[in-house]
C-alpha cells in the first residue's frame, strides 16, 4: 500500500540522512586533524627557519674568526721575515765588526815593545 511505501521510504530517507550525518561529522574530525597537522608543520617549519638563522649567524661569526687568524698568520710570517733580514744585517754587520777589529789588533800590534 501507498502508506507502506510512504513508511518504508521515510525509513530509507532516515537512514540516508543519518548516514550522510556520521559522514559530515567523520569528514569535520578529519578536517580538524588536518588543521592541528598542519599547525604543527608550520610550527616546525618556523623551528627549522630559526635553527637555519642560527646556523648563518655562527657560520658568519666562524667566517669572521677565521678572517682575523687569517690576518694575524699574515702579520705573523711578515714580522718573521723582517726579523729574519734583521739577523742578516746583524750578522754582517758582527762579521764587519770583526773583520775591523781584526785589523786594529794587527794595526795596534805594530806598537807592541
Amino acid at each position: 500500500t501507498l502508506a507502506q511505501r510512504s513508511a518504508g521510504a521515510a525509513k530509507e530517507i532516515k537512514h540516508l540522512i543519518d548516514d550522510s550525518v556520521d559522514k559530515v561529522t567523520q569528514g569535520a574530525t578529519l578536517v580538524d586533524q588536518a588543521g592541528t597537522t598542519m599547525a604543527e608543520i608550520v610550527a616546525s617549519v618556523q623551528r627549522v627557519t630559526n635553527i637555519m638563522g642560527e646556523i648563518s649567524s655562527a657560520s658568519q661569526e666562524q667566517y669572521s674568526g677565521i678572517e682575523q687568524v687569517n690576518q694575524t698568520v699574515t702579520q705573523m710570517d711578515e714580522t718573521t721575515q723582517q726579523n729574519a733580514a734583521l739577523v742578516e744585517e746583524a750578522t754582517a754587520a758582527a762579521r764587519a765588526m770583526e773583520e775591523q777589529a781584526q785589523q786594529l789588533t794587527e794595526a795596534v800590534a805594530v806598537f807592541k815593545v
